[in-house]
């Protein structure tokens, strides 16, 4: 993991946002030599990973198309 101050990422914050995309490497932010933030790259979904990836998590119970109320009271 790699650290930067806080002074010095806020003078190159583009520039070191694009190394960290590109190489992954997480990078700690420090002030006084105090750790304030991590920055970690995303992790890219293939379509693979992100289609289905909720399959099971939820249930449903009666109907779904239906009305929600019973319309017989309204004139």
């Amino acid at each position: 993991m790699q650290e930067l101050t806080i002074s010095k990422f806020k003078a190159t914050c583009c520039r070191v946002l694009a190394e960290l995309g590109k190489s992954g490497v997480p990078l700690r932010i420090t002030r006084r030599g105090i750790p304030i933030a991590e920055i970690v790259a995303p992790r890219v979904l293939s379509d693979a990973e992100w289609i289905g990836s909720m399959r099971g998590a939820i249930e449903i119970h009666g109907d779904i198309v239906g009305p929600v109320g019973a319309f017989g009271g309204w004139e």
